[in-house]
Parts: C-alpha cells; sequence; structure tokens
C-alpha cells in the first residue's frame, strides 16, 4: 500500500478555519442513519482474513478472496455483482534467511522483498557496507560496492499522518538499483516500519526488476548490524530462494448500489483484494474491504437510495503491481468521463481525521459545505488536494476526480506488510467510525449531484 503525504493535525485544524464560507448543509435522516448504525466492517474484514487468509496475487488464497467477495456482494445485496478478469504476476516467496558470521554469529529475522531474484544455490557471503540516507544511496558510484553486501539502513520517522512513509519508502526501489549499478552482490535494508519487533517488513521493489537479490532486516536486527559495524567490519551470509512463475488469472470484483436518478454517473469506492504472504492482510486491506463494503450495505439500507450509482471496485494486485487498477481503467474506458469521484480506503484500520478533494477549484466550496454533516464524526474538511490511493491512481490519471478520506495512521506502519497484520490489530471502534465516515462521504458525493469537473491536467500525476 501506498500512502499519502498529509499535513500536520495543527495545519488541519488552522486550514479548516481558513476555508471560504459555503451554504451548510441542511440535517438529513440519511445523515443519522449512517452515522448511527451498526457496523459489519470489522465482521465482514475478519471474515476475508479467516476465509482466504494470505492473498498474494497467483497464491490460492487470492483466488479464494475472488470467490469470498463475489458471495459477500451478492449477500450484501450489491446488484451486477461480477469479476472482471486481470492477468496478475505470480512470485513465490520461498526460504529465505540471513545472519552475521563474523564478529561472532547472530542468526537475523529477513525477509525477501516482493519480486527479488534468490541467491546463488548455497547463498553468498561478503563483507557489509552501510549507507544512512537516500541521499547517500543516490551518490554512489559505479563499482564503489564491488563484491560487497550494501545495507540500507534508512529508518522511518512515526507520524499520525503517514508522512514518514512517504519520506522512506523509497528505499525498497532504489537500494537495489543503486546496489546493482554499485556492483554489489545483495542488498539487505532496514524494514520500511515504526515498530520494535523482530518482523521484517516486506514490500515490492517497484516496477524495475533487480539484478541482485535484495531482503529487509527486522529493525532490532538493522540496530545490531549497525553497532557491530560501528566496531568494526561486519560479514553477512544471506540465503533466499524466491521464484517468478507465469503470469496468473486473477479478477477484481465490481458490485453497484445503483443511482435513482443518474444511475450512469458514478461514484467508485475502492479497496484492494490481495494481501502479502506474510500475514493476513487484516489492515493491509482487509479493513478497507470490510470498511466499503459495509458502506455499501449501509447506503442500500436507506429508505432513498443516492441519485448517483454508488460503485464497489475490490482491486486485484495493488500490493505488486497495479494490475487490477490498470484492467479497470482500461475495461471502463469509454465510461470514465462518468466516474464524478474515486474514493480509495487502503491505510489501515485508524479513524478518520478528515476529507480532501481533488477536483476543478469550483468544486472546493461545495464539499466544504459537507463540513457540518461530518462534524458528529469529528472529521474535517481540509483545503489540501486528495491525492488518491495507489489504485485510484490510474483513475487520478484518467481525469477522474479524488476523495480521501484521511486517517490516523501513527500505528499502522508498526505492522503494515509484517506477518503480524492478523485481525487481532483491527480496533472495532475505530473501524466503525471510518466506516460511517465513508459512507457519509460516499452518500454526501452520490446524492448531491456536485459538478467535480475533472483533475487539472498539471495534477494528475500523483507526488512521490
Amino acid at each position: 500500500m501506498r500512502v499519502m503525504r498529509w499535513c500536520s493535525a495543527f495545519f488541519v485544524l488552522t486550514a479548516c478555519r481558513s476555508l471560504p464560507s459555503a451554504e451548510p448543509l441542511p440535517a438529513r435522516p440519511e445523515l443519522q442513519h449512517l452515522q448511527s448504525r451498526a457496523s459489519e466492517a470489522t465482521t465482514l474484514a475478519t471474515s476475508l482474513c479467516d476465509s482466504a487468509g494470505p492473498r498474494l496475487s497467483g497464491s490460492p488464497g487470492s483466488a479464494l478472496a475472488v470467490t469470498w467477495a463475489v458471495e459477500t456482494m451478492t449477500r450484501l445485496g450489491l446488484s451486477n455483482v461480477h469479476t472482471e478478469p486481470v492477468t496478475v504476476p505470480h512470485w513465490v516467496r520461498g526460504l529465505e534467511e540471513a545472519a552475521v558470521v563474523s564478529p561472532g554469529v547472530h542468526p537475523l529475522a529477513v525477509t525477501a522483498l516482493g519480486g527479488s531474484i534468490a541467491t546463488p544455490d548455497g547463498g553468498v557471503e561478503a563483507e557489509v557496507v552501510e549507507v544512512s540516507s537516500l541521499a547517500v544511496l543516490k551518490a554512489l558510484d559505479g563499482g564503489s560496492l564491488a563484491g560487497k553486501i550494501l545495507f540500507a539502513n534508512v529508518p522511518m520517522r512515526r507520524a499520525v499522518d503517514g508522512s514518514g512513509y512517504g519520506e522512506t519508502a523509497g528505499v525498497r526501489r532504489l537500494a537495489p538499483i543503486q546496489g546493482a549499478m554499485a556492483g554489489a552482490v545483495a542488498v539487505v535494508i532496514r524494514s520500511v516500519g515504526t515498530d520494535v519487533n523482530r518482523l521484517p517488513h516486506t514490500g515490492a521493489l517497484g516496477a524495475e526488476a533487480s539484478a541482485i537479490p535484495a531482503a529487509a532486516l527486522s529493525i532490532p536486527d538493522a540496530e545490531l548490524v549497525h553497532r557491530l559495524l560501528s566496531a568494526g567490519p561486519v560479514r553477512l551470509r544471506l540465503r533466499l530462494t524466491p521464484r517468478l512463475e507465469a503470469p496468473a488469472q486473477g479478477a477484481n470484483v465490481v458490485g453497484d448500489v445503483p443511482g435513482r436518478e443518474e444511475p450512469g454517473q458514478v461514484v467508485l469506492l475502492g479497496a484492494h483484494l490481495d494481501s502479502w504472504d506474510l500475514g493476513t492482510g487484516a489492515l493491509d486491506d482487509g479493513a478497507g474491504v470490510g470498511v466499503i463494503l459495509d458502506a455499501a450495505h449501509a447506503l442500500l439500507g436507506l429508505t432513498q437510495r443516492p441519485r448517483r450509482t454508488v460503485r464497489v471496485v475490490l482491486f486485484a494486485n495493488e500490493e505488486n503491481g497495479l494490475a487490477g487498477a490498470k484492467a479497470y481503467a482500461a475495461a471502463h474506458a469509454a465510461e470514465l468521463p462518468q466516474h464524478v469521484a474515486a474514493l480509495e480506503i487502503d491505510a489501515g484500520g485508524g479513524m478518520a481525521r478528515s476529507v480532501r478533494v481533488l477536483a476543478q477549484p469550483s468544486a472546493l466550496a461545495a464539499v466544504q459545505a459537507w463540513e457540518p454533516s461530518l462534524a458528529p464524526l469529528s472529521v474535517h474538511v481540509e483545503t489540501g488536494s486528495a491525492e488518491g490511493g495507489a489504485d485510484t491512481s490510474v483513475l487520478r490519471a484518467a481525469g477522474v476526480p479524488q476523495l480521501d478520506v484521511r486517517q490516523d495512521v501513527s500505528q499502522y506502519f508498526d505492522v503494515h506488510h509484517t506477518a503480524n497484520d492478523t485481525v487481532d490489530k483491527i480496533d472495532p471502534v475505530q473501524l466503525t467510525q471510518l466506516a460511517r465516515t465513508t459512507a457519509t462521504v460516499a452518500w454526501l458525493a452520490a446524492e448531491q449531484g456536485i459538478d467535480f469537473g475533472r483533475v487539472p491536467e498539471p495534477q494528475r500525476t500523483r507526488a512521490h
């Protein structure tokens, strides 16, 4: 999952007060229903994780998740529930071992980065060279690490808005590229996370294939290697056996809450059905799946459905390719001009804090009028532009306006992409507030008939 750059809580409150005035919406019984009904989001997320388990693209769990999604969306009463085929990569993790062999012998908690190639059969053993920032990584000279193992030790900053992830996650892509260029035989990175558990964080290498094996160390083990290096040379042994199988058949799962007056105009709610293979993907992104299915079910429970159609899309292959998002955009290219807004939930199960929009400038005042409707949920409207999620970034590139429900992610990166991403980490109270917020935003966007226009051309590419 790729998290947006958000501003500080102080700036959020200041920005909300400085927004241009807009006429508040009248109180509506629909809002009271959406904001007070019992939520099924936790139950739905738990059901997905327990039914399908880990759901990396191409795996048996991925196929089980598609079956679960079709059955669940049909049971909840969505219309036109169907699958749309997606060709997905099929990378299999294999065995993973690492140890410091000098000074002393220290077994290390390690995991391959998604898409890594294997080491030679016997593994690799070499002296370790540490770099401590992305800037130093970018400055590595060709041949400067010949025969060495690159250790990228770049700590991540904890932040309620997730900005620390945006500052650090690039190490997964950059370290293998720069390490290969500099002649390294392998690369290990400090896990991109904020915990102190001996559980490494995986994650995709990126679009560029790495020419050398690449893995992540748990944060305590990265600290150990750093301490040993401060006293003298360190040798490390690494063995990885991942393999890339032939592409597999996956699917997006789609269902609608049909609009009563403008069914051809679509407000899209997205989450991704796949997960990494270490845990069961409860927060990334079982929580998002549970939230948007619960929001759709809440809209179906209204005495009068919204004017526009609200479409649920559970995307395939967000974690290591975005093939599902690309396939959806291609299959629905002709109707994308009628997609009036897209909202993705993919930042764990923390409470909603604020809402942002990226659309034509005139839409901001209309969205500001949502503030009194969101106030009972302790959610504000911000002036900053929405970014959208990883999957909806493909729609953003096509001009589809983006809505963000921005969450508290201060604890999310303790478990993100680890074996600890399991259903016991879901807080039902927080997930209920997030689901009620998502349902409220979806109803407002679908009911009011706001002209969101298109995303301005200069803003169609997300900043990273």
